[in-house]
């Protein structure tokens, strides 16, 4: 399981002209079975990705993202293994 730590780099304004392709790129992700969960950091100055699989295919798909595309944000990837879980959230391991 990785953590993927999205640091944005420019104004949001700039960030905002390509929003909509980076939804599209999430969607994507998720279509695949690659991310589990995302959303923005508060306060706004970047977001994060919960995602699983090979750490190779994950760095391969973030060079895919718009935001890295048009150098709009720094990503950190922290991997993890969830030995513990809340219930209902099984899934996360292994």
């Amino acid at each position: 399981m990785f953590v993927v730590s999205l640091h944005y780099k420019v104004p949001l304004e700039q960030v905002d002209a390509h929003i909509e392709g980076h939804i599209s790129w999430l969607k994507a992700g998720y279509a695949k079975g690659m991310f589990l969960a995302s959303g923005r950091k508060v306060p706004r100055d970047g977001g994060v990705i919960l995602a699983k699989g090979k750490r190779k295919d994950l760095e391969a798909e973030l060079t895919n993202d718009p935001f890295h595309q048009h150098d709009l944000a720094d990503y950190t990837i922290t991997e993890f293994d969830p030995v513990m879980v809340a219930d209902g959230l099984e899934a996360l391991q292994g």
